[in-house]
């Protein structure tokens, strides 16, 4: 009888370290934010890429991660793929408004777009109304760039915002991050897991 109750109590141990290491490979901790290691949109998996941290006047604002279809370190080849992809940023700051985070992409997707940013003022505007609620921290956006519509898609907290028509904005809006003059270069690299 003893021996049976170590023998159960033995296996129910194993069990838990092997569902706890199970879980532990489904998500990974990063600067205190516990990031899924693969998103669902539509059907399909994305895969965690890489993840960093974005500060203002050293205090971090946001945890930011990238998930791609296919892993890449190739940032030329991430914004020209007509592939779902995803930017999950999770708010770690009470610091952060709705005006902050839409001026800094504003800001960022001016730079991305350069010369060409004026034809896009209409679908930056779009965005910004799609980011308008009040923030707090622990809020997670997800930006999601959806080939079937051609369309980013704005997801706050599960909740779909709205959509921003157009593939050439996707090309721009990911280089906000990943273009040649991305908002931080050390974000960039986080986010292509270099």
């Amino acid at each position: 009888m003893i021996v049976k109750k170590i023998a159960l109590g033995f296996i129910f141990m194993v069990s838990i370290l092997f569902s706890s290491e199970a879980n532990a490979q489904k998500q990974i901790v990063f600067e205190g934010v516990t990031l899924p290691r693969t998103m669902k949109f539509e059907g399909k998996t994305l895969q965690l890429n890489g993840a960093g941290s974005r500060s203002k006047m050293w205090v971090e604002v946001y945890i930011q991660a990238l998930y791609l279809s296919q892993l890449s370190q190739n940032p030329v080849e991430i914004i020209n793929d007509n592939l779902e992809m995803s930017i999950r940023i999770e708010i770690t700051s009470a610091l952060v408004s709705s005006g902050k985070l839409t001026r800094a992409l504003h800001a960022g997707f001016e730079k991305s777009a350069g010369a060409d940013f004026d034809k896009y003022k209409p679908r930056m505007e779009l965005l910004k109304g799609f980011l308008a609620d009040e923030i707090t921290k622990g809020d997670v956006y997800e930006l999601t760039y959806n080939p079937a519509d051609s369309s980013v898609w704005i997801v706050k907290n599960g909740e779909l915002k709205g959509k921003i028509p157009g593939f050439d904005f996707k090309k721009v809006f990911f280089g906000i991050w990943l273009g040649d003059r991305p908002v931080d270069d050390e974000l960039k690299n986080s986010l292509l897991g270099i």
